[in-house]
């Protein structure tokens, strides 16, 4: 096999935008399976409450299976299992007795393989030779802002001008990319991480100071991040006054657009920054940014500030990573798992924090976002605790 690393780093790239694909075309159909009747409001947030607990589960599971059966045999299952989830989505409501059932099974399959993306593409491109890693780990991040902006702007046009009924079309067709990308993984040279029983355990992991550090930093990434974003579509609606389509294109897809923005542009000029302070500035932007959306009743203001915090959450994932992989070097595995673990866990606490002080303040997400910008605060506080663990470290 020829050790063509730029074929493996082109198919990581791709393997982001396939765990975009999976995590956003659910959602954009939510408003047709209710008028089917095959779900409701709140049957529809079971769908969206499998998916992240199976990620989660995933990410923990494979600490233990991924470095027995490989990486390869890994990575080209996730694309398998995202594949079968969206193709299953299409057909299995259509044959089950059960509609929900299908659905259900359909997310429980493309969750399984959005996981494992999760755990394995950072990990394989970290092994790749590479000048720059925190620079190419940023650029790899930002396909999944990409695959965001792909899936949400792609699926609108195409169900604008075929009507909502193609919709079973548009799964086959995205269900493509994976099963396109897996047969790239099958040849494509893929180095480890670390050699067999060279990398830490879960148990060295947890005695490590600063490891706990980052697993802090990565579930305030992930809060800062989706604690915004998975409100951007209200948001806009609500000060746009816009249909839900274009609520959709100009919240979450111009936030993660912004995002992707972020990722590239540290991965071209990066190099000239210290990663720390780029990502301690950008949590301080962070904060700015949900200020502006909590407390301006101009609703450009708003939006400006909600499309700051997309700018300002770009870094934040693949730096931690990077960060956390250079401090760590035999962290392996275990040490990729963990914090994509504590990234989701942030993910799932972020929107549902919001959502819950929204509820709880008469339904005022204004308020629901001001709170929540304690998520980039605990961001800041924590690359401070960092640098001063590094410092005490390079005392030794």
């Amino acid at each position: 096999m020829k050790k063509d690393f730029k074929k493996t780093v082109r198919a990581c790239y791709l393997g982001y935008i396939v765990q975009g694909i999976a995590n956003n075309l659910a959602p954009l159909l939510f408003v047709t399976f209710i008028s089917y009747g095959w779900v409701t409001l709140k049957t529809v947030t079971l769908l969206t409450t499998l998916n992240f607990l199976t990620q989660l589960t995933v990410d923990l599971l494979s600490v233990k299976f991924v470095d027995k059966i490989g990486y390869r045999a890994s990575i080209v299952s996730a694309h398998i299992f995202a594949a079968c989830g969206l193709i299953g989505m299409a057909v299995l409501p259509g044959i089950l007795p059960s509609p929900f059932l299908g659905l259900l099974i359909s997310v429980l399959l493309y969750a399984i393989g959005g996981g494992l993306l999760e755990v394995l593409v950072s990990p394989i491109v970290e092994a790749c030779p590479s000048d720059n890693k925190a620079a190419e780990m940023s650029i790899l991040h930002s396909f999944y802002c990409w695959g965001v902006v792909l899936v949400v702007a792609a699926s609108t046009a195409f169900m604008f001008v075929f009507g909502r009924e193609s919709w079973r079309i548009l799964c086959f067709i995205w269900s493509a990319v994976p099963i396109f990308n897996a047969f790239v993984f099958s040849r494509v040279p893929i180095n480890r991480l670390t050699e067999e029983g060279e990398g830490m355990s879960l148990k060295e992991l947890f005695k490590t100071k600063i490891f706990w550090i980052f697993l802090i930093l990565m579930s305030a990434a992930g809060a800062s991040e989706l604690g915004m974003a998975q409100w951007a579509s209200a948001f806009a609606e609500s000060g746009l006054k816009v249909s839900k389509a274009v609520g959709d294109l100009a919240g979450p897809c111009f936030f993660a657009a912004l995002m992707g923005l972020a990722r590239a542009l540290y991965g071209k000029f990066g190099e000239k920054v210290r990663l720390n302070k780029f990502i301690a500035v950008s949590g301080v932007l962070c904060i700015v940014g949900y200020a502006l959306a909590a407390a301006s009743e101009n609703p450009a203001l708003s939006l400006t500030g909600c499309a700051l915090c997309g700018f300002s959450v770009g870094i934040m994932w693949p730096g931690v990573f990077s960060i956390a992989s250079a401090s760590l070097p035999k962290g392996g595995t275990a040490l990729f798992a963990m914090l994509a673990l504590a990234g989701d866990l942030g993910c799932t606490g972020g929107p549902t924090v919001v959502g819950l002080v929204s509820s709880a303040a008469g339904d005022n997400l204004r308020f629901g976002l001001g709170v929540s910008a304690i998520f980039p605060v605990v961001m800041v506080l924590g690359m401070i605790m960092l640098s001063r663990c590094e410092k005490t470290v390079t005392k030794r």
